[in-house]
Parts: C-alpha cells; sequence; structure tokens
C-alpha cells in the first residue's frame, strides 16, 4: 500500500519533466563542482519540482476531473487531496533547507527557490492570464543561474535567455495537447489566446532562435542543423509527431546548452 502511495505521489509530481529538470540540473552542476555537490544540487532541485508538479495537479484536479484525465493520480483515485497536500507539507521546508544549506548557498539556494515560487505562482494564478510564459522564462532562468551564482560569479546573459527562450517554449508546446479543454474550462493563458496554430509557431521561433544563441556560445554545426530543422518541422508538422520533434530539438538544445557551459564557465574548486 505505501509503495501504491509513493508510485501515486510520484506521478503526481509530473515525473517525466520532474526527472528531466533534475538531470539537466546535475549536468550543469557537474560542469562547475565535483558529483558530490552535484548530486547535493540536483536532489535539491528534484524536491522543488516534486512542490511544483504536486500544486499543479492539486489545482488542476476539479479540471483534470472534469475531462476525465484518468491518467492523473488524483482523478484515478491512487491518491487523496489530503494526502497530497500533507506530501507538501513535508517536502517543502526540506526543499528550503537543503538548497539554501547545501552547495548552492543562500545566494544560489534563493534564487532556486524564487524559480519554485515562479513554478507555484503559474499553477495558482498566472496559468489564466496572457501573462502566464513568465513564470517559465524566470524558472528555467533561475534553474541554471543559481549554480553559476553559488560559485560568486553573474552567469552569462546567453545562458540566462537562452534558458528562458527555452522555459516560454517548453510553456507552449505543453498546452497544444489540452489546449481546447482548456478553452472550455475559460483557461486563457497565452498560448490558449492565440491558438494551436500561433503556439506552434511561436514553439519553433523561440527553440530557433535559442539554437542559434547556442550555437554562437559554442560552436557546433552539425548540432545547429539538427536542431534547425527539428525545430522548424515544429511548426509544420501534424500533431502524432509533432511532440518528437519537440523532444529532439529539446535534447540537442540540452546538450549545446551543457557544452557551451561546460567550455566558457569552466570549474570551480571548493
Amino acid at each position: 500500500m505505501a509503495r501504491d502511495s509513493l508510485l501515486a505521489l510520484l506521478k503526481a509530481s509530473h515525473f517525466g519533466p520532474t526527472m528531466a529538470v533534475t538531470t539537466v540540473s546535475y549536468l550543469l552542476a557537474t560542469t562547475l563542482w565535483w558529483e558530490g555537490p552535484a548530486l547535493v544540487i540536483a536532489f535539491g532541485v528534484f524536491l522543488g519540482q516534486l512542490l511544483v508538479g504536486f500544486t499543479n495537479d492539486l489545482n488542476d484536479f476539479s479540471d483534470d476531473l472534469k475531462h476525465k484525465r484518468m491518467a492523473k493520480p488524483l482523478v484515478s483515485g491512487q491518491i487523496t487531496t489530503t494526502k497530497l497536500r500533507t506530501a507538501i507539507k513535508i517536502v517543502a521546508p526540506f526543499t528550503v533547507l537543503i538548497n539554501i544549506l547545501g552547495p548552492l548557498g543562500l545566494k544560489g539556494g534563493l534564487v532556486y527557490l524564487f524559480g519554485v515560487g515562479m513554478g507555484v505562482s503559474y499553477n495558482f494564478f498566472f496559468k489564466s492570464t496572457l501573462l502566464s510564459p513568465i513564470p517559465y522564462a524566470l524558472a528555467f532562468s533561475a534553474l541554471v543561474s543559481c549554480v553559476v551564482l553559488a560559485t560568486d560569479r553573474p552567469p552569462p546573459l546567453w545562458y540566462i535567455s537562452t534558458a528562458a527562450l527555452i522555459g516560454v517554449a517548453a510553456h507552449f508546446a505543453n498546452v497544444l495537447k489540452d489546449l481546447d479543454q482548456d478553452l472550455e474550462s475559460k483557461i486563457k493563458g497565452l498560448p490558449q489566446h492565440i491558438g494551436k496554430k500561433g503556439s506552434r509557431l511561436v514553439t519553433s521561433l523561440l527553440l530557433i532562435t535559442a539554437t542559434f544563441i547556442l550555437h554562437s556560445a559554442n560552436s557546433n554545426l552539425p548540432l545547429l542543423i539538427i536542431g534547425l530543422v527539428f525545430a522548424l518541422i515544429t511548426s509544420v508538422a501534424p500533431n502524432k509527431i509533432i511532440f518528437k520533434a519537440l523532444m529532439i530539438t529539446a535534447i540537442i538544445d540540452v546538450i549545446m546548452f551543457i557544452n557551451a557551459a561546460d567550455k566558457t564557465l569552466g570549474s570551480f574548486t571548493v
């Protein structure tokens, strides 16, 4: 029974995206730190992502129930709102303590916690406003910047701007699958206002811009070409393959991002 509850909680955290963000944070941390601190940083990030995922499912419960999204553990009855609230109360203090007292330190930890706050504020407020992309831009920027700030260095402009672009692209792409149902529920963030075609075009343009910036930070022609091709595909591809194209573009951009960070930021010795 305990195992089933744990699995349900992991599902409620949006486990795939949570682990993707955690993995990227670990890889970025290893470009500046050795593996020990990088693991602690990644664990702190993981806890923050749990909070964002938990609050998302909690806030969306009534709408998920309305649209019978049985993949959601609250809707399928695998977990209750009481248990999810309890999990939030347990995870929240550990998220604060590990990020502030760990390798990120006060400065880096507070920046990452600001990003977590942006994610939570999206769930409860920004999601239904024209400002919906802002929390994504700030949260992704905070995620990558906190690691650099912890070494008492300012993150480069390309580093911050690329993270923001990828974050906003993720927002527009993530909304696509439920856009029609969101409109039925009167959830009208910026992607819902501009529609599916507009959102696909914005996603493509953001990823193309991010790919060019990453290439300028650390030249890699083969990755540039692959990234641009699949970014362009997202604007014209049928629904069946658009998310595969998005995933390939995102993976290429993450590889370029980590390579550029490794080359331009160097290592940090404690």
